[in-house]
């Protein structure tokens, strides 16, 4: 099935025997899993799973050689588009500036056999004056913008004043919110005028249904994350298929392939086996996906068309 994916970190999606290879040439020992393990109980144990390939992804070759290796990765999945994330600032440990990074990043990409487009993520923890830098670059470079980072440490209701600045630029945007914190931090998202939501499950009740659907949100849903971060026990229990049937606008993503040692088809085949879906159903998501994608009218008219 041909499929569209729009929430997707570089950082934790980085091929496994590039990395390897990669750590091997700078004489990185590996102590630990590049992916989740039953060790790991919460988000904060997932967002150190990261470490490894920030290391690596400092210069402007290796950033290019990871972005490419992702589009090769993707297109074994059947993916015609993906919006891939990442955070700028992460990457310039080594002397490289903000631009540099983003260079290399869409070198990569647009050197790949898929279409896709770039989110530059700003950060809870970074300051005001860090993310409007990455706004600028967004601006600059033709991307769009997520607030990324630990929801439970970092209310969302705090960037008022950072989503002032990327509605002055006319910056698209999206918002991880309803991942570590619930219902205020849907609510707070959906204030900033937020059309997209990373996850958007935790404490999900009719309340926030509503919501969703009054606002036209779509929601940016990522199964066997939610499983890694305890937010859901039991992929039974995980809300998709109610918000679905509800008439919610939700989107099947990975979030991080490498950490979560996952692919798209693995999260198709993990849904079809524990809730009723249909193939249509499966489709009428990626249309959701295309729809809310950060793209011009006529690039999702033909993204719909290649979906057949």
């Amino acid at each position: 099935m041909k499929k569209v994916e729009l929430h997707l970190h570089l950082d934790g999606s980085v091929n496994t025997n590039l990395l390897n290879e990669l750590l091997k040439k700078e004489n990185i020992v590996i102590d630990d899993k590049f992916y989740v393990t039953d060790k790991d109980k919460n988000l904060s144990d997932y967002l150190k799973k990261f470490d490894y390939p920030l290391m690596v992804m400092q210069t402007s070759e290796k950033l290019t050689a990871i972005a490419y290796q992702l589009t090769l990765d993707l297109q074994k999945d059947d993916v015609i588009y993906a919006e891939i994330r990442f955070a700028p600032f992460k990457h310039t440990k080594k002397g490289l500036s903000l631009d540099d990074v983003v260079n290399a990043v869409l070198t990569g990409l647009k050197k790949g056999p898929i279409k896709t487009s770039l989110i530059l993520c700003c950060m809870r923890d970074a300051s005001l004056l860090e993310n409007k830098q990455v706004v600028d670059l967004a601006f600059k470079y033709n991307c769009a913008i997520d607030l990324a980072g630990d929801e439970s440490l970092y209310a969302t209701s705090s960037f008022n004043e950072l989503f002032s600045y990327i509605k002055s630029k006319g910056v698209p945007y999206t918002i991880h919110a309803g991942e570590a914190s619930g219902k205020q931090s849907i609510k707070d998202a959906i204030s900033f005028g937020t059309k997209r939501i990373g996850h958007g499950v935790r404490d999900v009740d009719q309340e926030i249904i509503n919501l969703y659907k009054d606002e036209d949100i779509t929601l940016e849903v990522c199964p066997t994350s939610n499983l890694n971060t305890n937010l859901v026990l039991d992929i039974k229990d995980h809300p998709i298929y109610e918000l679905y049937k509800a008439g919610v606008k939700v989107s099947v993503n990975t979030d991080n392939r490498t950490v979560s040692n996952t692919d798209l088809n693995k999260e198709y085949q993990l849904l079809k086996n524990n809730f009723p879906f249909k193939d249509e159903d499966f489709k009428k998501m990626n249309e959701y996906a295309i729809m809310a994608a950060f793209i011009t009218d006529e690039e999702k008219k033909e993204l719909i068309k290649s979906l057949d």
